[in-house]
């Protein structure tokens, strides 16, 4: 297990720089990065996304280039014009919704990347759940037309509710965490599009069960990973039946730098389906110690044991 920490260029999710684990198998390279507040019943999924990465390797691509959106932090209308700008996507998710910030910085931050993004671009925006259903249809309304919103409220009855109150689209992401969640997301009528991501979800494997469940169209998003983690979604991107929208994987530029010498970076909003090794001196730039890392992954392994050892 080899351990990183990259900084990363904006505060995302309250973090400022990305930590996580790299094992190796004979299939390559795995990532198991799951964020700080997941205690190992959660990990014990990313665990085992690395390991099927590391041992298994993924099922065969039905396409061999993913078109991707440039994803907007939470930051003003000049540098998020500037990010979309520069980025040659042709869609943009943008983050709302940040704590401390206000709705009217919400609404320049869209408008600036409306702007940026001209006739034909598409807007996507994220709200990690945050919203109460009144604020949501108010803002939704507000923020003009949308690709979609992402889980714009915390639980599945309130994605409903405002779901029956826009016209804008809603996509399920915080909702779509474990096996049985799907289903529950069908039976609550709460969704258009879920977002699927593979560290959470247990592996591409995994994902391709849940997408398979939902009967709803699919969205690959990434958890800010490293070039080893974005091969994944890669690979369950590659592997769907269908992919009608942009995914999210275009994040690395949300980061000071990676673990390979040849990124998963986009060209022209599209990132072509590939598997890079990892790059001893890059690696080398951001390696740490990893004894708290080690401890995560052992705990997560006692969880994953005890799964399968009840399966049995």
């Amino acid at each position: 297990m080899r351990v990183f920490a990259i900084p990363m260029r904006t505060r995302f999710r309250g973090v400022t720089r990305r930590e996580g684990a790299l094992v190796r198998g004979r299939a390559g390279w795995g990532e198991f990065s799951p964020f700080p507040e997941y205690g190992p019943a959660e990990c014990a999924r990313w665990l085992a996304a690395a390991y099927e990465a590391a041992d298994e390797g993924w099922p065969e691509p039905r396409r061999t280039r993913i078109p991707v959106n440039v994803t907007v932090p939470a930051v003003g209308p000049e540098a998020a014009h500037a990010i979309v700008r520069s980025s040659g996507c042709r869609t943009a998710k943008v983050k709302v919704a940040e704590p401390g910030q206000d709705e009217r910085e919400d609404i320049a931050r869209v408008e600036a990347v409306r702007d940026a993004l001209g006739p034909g671009g598409r807007v996507r925006v994220d709200a990690n759940g945050a919203w109460d259903p009144d604020t949501a249809v108010r803002m939704l309304r507000a923020l003009g037309e949308l690709e979609y919103a992402e889980q714009p409220c915390a639980t599945l009855e309130e994605l409903a509710a405002v779901r029956a109150r826009v016209d804008t689209p809603v996509a399920a992401d915080e909702s779509i965490r474990r096996a049985e969640d799907p289903l529950r997301v069908r039976a609550a009528d709460a969704a258009d599009i879920v977002v699927l991501k593979v560290q959470p979800l247990g592996g591409v494997r995994a994902a391709l069960a849940v997408a398979e469940a939902c009967g709803l169209p699919v969205v690959v998003s990434s958890a800010v990973e490293t070039s080893v983690g974005l091969a994944a979604g890669l690979a369950l991107a590659a592997a769907l039946p269908e992919l009608p929208y942009a995914c999210g994987l275009g994040t690395l530029s949300l980061l000071e730098g990676d673990v390979v010498a040849d990124p998963l970076t986009a060209v022209d909003g599209v990132i072509e389906v590939r598997r890079p090794r990892v790059d001893e001196e890059a690696l080398a730039r951001y390696e740490i110690d990893g004894d708290g890392w080690r401890r995560r992954a052992d705990e997560a392994r006692a969880v994953l044991d005890e799964r399968r050892g009840a399966a049995l």
